[in-house]
């Protein structure tokens, strides 16, 4: 059986990722070959009404949003690396909340992060935090547009359908 995995996107531009992208493929080479550096905005389980998600995303009249970024934080006892965003972050919540509408009452409000390390296949040690903080990441960045992507049997992650953020 095809193992199958779905989640709403926002990719770093390529203008901007250079530098994410160095140390996702320096320190972490495994995710980075799964899937470029991102923003998750919605997981599987938040997607399994997926023609109501379209219908939403499809009237979406929502600016670009702009996450600021802070310095690299570790988490999971240490092992990851993440990009956390700085401030309130309402307008990442309210895009969440009407793509989710008439899919989850109460949709979570999970913080907007940049893993640089992920856990699950790379380890971080205080030498190599150390390496990743003499690197200058972008303070903030715009994202655009929203992908719907798609991972079989932990494979790489592949577009399936992008939606532009209008200005």
């Amino acid at each position: 059986m095809v193992s199958k995995r779905l989640q709403l996107t926002l990719f770093v531009d390529e203008t901007v990722s250079q530098t994410i992208e160095k140390v996702r493929h320096q320190f972490n080479p495994d995710q980075y070959n799964l899937i470029k550096a991102h923003v998750t905005l919605c997981r599987e389980d938040e997607l399994e009404d997926l023609t109501q998600v379209y219908k939403n995303l499809n009237s979406l009249k929502f600016s670009g949003i702009e996450i600021r970024f802070g310095q690299p934080v570790r988490f999971a006892e240490g092992k990851g690396v993440f990009l956390p965003a700085e401030g309130e972050n309402e307008t990442f919540y309210r895009l969440r909340k009407y793509i989710l509408q008439n899919v989850i009452q109460e949709p979570k409000r999970p913080e907007p992060h940049i893993t640089l390390m992920h856990p699950r296949n790379s380890t971080c040690t205080d030498e190599l935090f150390t390496q990743i903080m003499t690197f200058s990441f972008p303070q903030s960045i715009l994202f655009t547009r929203i992908s719907l992507i798609e991972q079989l049997d932990g494979k790489e992650w592949k577009i399936i359908k992008e939606f532009s953020l209008t200005k």
